[in-house]
């Protein structure tokens, strides 16, 4: 009896990963150049009082990940086909356009964060950017999906670094334990606008697309689809308790010392030694290097990935140049627009680029989430895989709550009533 447990656990083991994959990878480019200055922000700024946020914000993600992993397994199309498929060519269009430009100011943003963390290891940006670029275009065009997905999955194990920085930081656990489980609301317009950041950052537009069309890459079958479920839910548990690290050990460093202002993580970064430890420093230095390639190699993959699908070419790691020559020109032409502007234009003139493309990702993120709860619930589409009752509310709640930050980021934005983070 216990052998046979043993094998089935054993086989059960094999298969999980052998799917394993789509769903840590997406989760864990969360945590990119401005995710961790938004952790970073968070921690410096309001100490552990946001610490909370991150349990309905996993929540959220882990309801939005598993229904576009779900429809991927089921459908074996990406959601920018579905889309297309049925809501036509026209409003197809409109979307993948808006989400290009979004995507060209996210990839701006990775090359900032890699020439930013670089800096304070002592590379200059003109030798980190091109490097970096090289790599990851490499890495793509003449790797096979296998290779690249084992490449991300090694890319996540450096996220390390930041549960290291963080006890190198020597923060206080009970504070810690306390401030996550209790909620705290201030109704101050920089709080607010502090929580709206850390949603936007956690919840993106791109990452959806891209998981359903690496799930269907994958060839993932609808007999394995629980172990793809279980790897969404680790994917995005161990992004999120990243980011509680980044944050506590800002508050306990950064906040805790008075130094609230940062203007990038590479200051974070920075900060750190003095209180810290050098050790420290260079972990989380280290850490935004490696998320900076990463999300670099991810965000011009995913954009590839679902602009194709939803115009109707040919897409996917395991086709050669020849075979889909839209899908790598897009690739490539976003790395060296990407790579271009870094090199080339001053900090002050990067942050109004990364700065639309977040507005942008805010402002799709609804309609996207919207089109994925009116496709997972089509019973000819899904059949026995749509959702019930319960993930729906759970589901819509999660949308209307994203749309009203939404919006009330875009008031604060355009009718600011004070400064953020003051």
């Amino acid at each position: 009896m216990e052998k046979k447990r043993f094998q089935r656990f054993r086989t059960q083991l094999l298969v999980f990963l052998a799917v394993v994959g789509p769903g840590i990878i997406t989760a864990n480019v969360d945590n990119d150049a401005g995710g961790i200055y938004t952790y970073s922000m968070a921690g410096a700024a309001y100490g552990y009082s946001l610490l909370w946020t991150l349990i309905p914000i996993t929540v959220a993600l882990i309801v939005v990940q598993e229904m576009v992993a779900r429809m991927g397994v089921i459908t074996g199309k990406g959601l920018a086909d579905l889309i297309r498929e049925e809501y036509g060519f026209r409003i197809t269009f409109i979307l993948m356009v808006m989400l290009l430009v979004a995507d060209l100011g996210n990839t701006i943003s990775e090359f900032a964060g890699l020439a930013s963390g670089m800096g304070v290891l002592g590379v200059t940006r003109f030798i980190a950017v091109p490097m970096g670029a090289v790599f990851v275009w490499a890495l793509v065009v003449e790797g096979t999906y296998r290779l690249v997905e084992r490449v991300f999955l090694v890319a996540c194990l450096f996220y390390i670094a930041y549960p290291l920085s963080c006890f190198l930081a020597h923060p206080d656990w009970t504070e810690t334990l306390l401030s996550t489980v209790k909620p705290t609301f201030h109704f101050q317009s920089g709080y607010l606008y502090m929580i709206i950041g850390l949603v936007g950052t956690t919840i993106a537009p791109w990452m959806q697309f891209y998981l359903q069309s690496a799930v269907v890459e994958k060839g993932v079958k609808p007999r394995d689809y629980k172990y793809s479920r279980w790897d969404v839910i680790v994917g995005c548990i161990v992004t999120d308790l990243v980011a509680l690290f980044i944050i506590v050990a800002c508050a306990a460093t950064l906040y805790a010392s008075g130094q609230r202002d940062i203007k990038d993580a590479s200051e974070a970064a920075l900060a750190l030694r003095p209180l810290a430890g050098r050790a420290a420093s260079y972990l989380f230095a280290f850490g935004l290097v490696n998320a900076s390639v990463f999300s670099a190699c991810i965000l011009p993959l995913a954009t590839a990935y679902y602009v194709c699908e939803g115009l109707g070419f040919e897409s996917g790691i395991n086709k050669r140049l020849r075979e889909a020559p839209a899908f790598y020109s897009l690739f490539t032409g976003l790395i060296v627009l990407g790579a271009l502007a870094v090199m080339l234009l001053s900090e002050e003139k990067q942050v109004p680029i990364t700065l639309l493309s977040q507005v942008v990702n805010g402002i799709l993120l609804p309609f996207v989430l919207i089109f994925m709860l009116r496709l997972i619930n089509r019973k000819d589409l899904m059949g026995e895989y749509r959702n019930n009752r319960t993930f729906n509310i759970i589901a819509w709640t999660t949308c209307v709550v994203i749309l009203v930050l939404t919006l009330v980021y875009g008031v604060s934005t355009f009718f600011p009533t004070e400064l953020p983070f003051k």
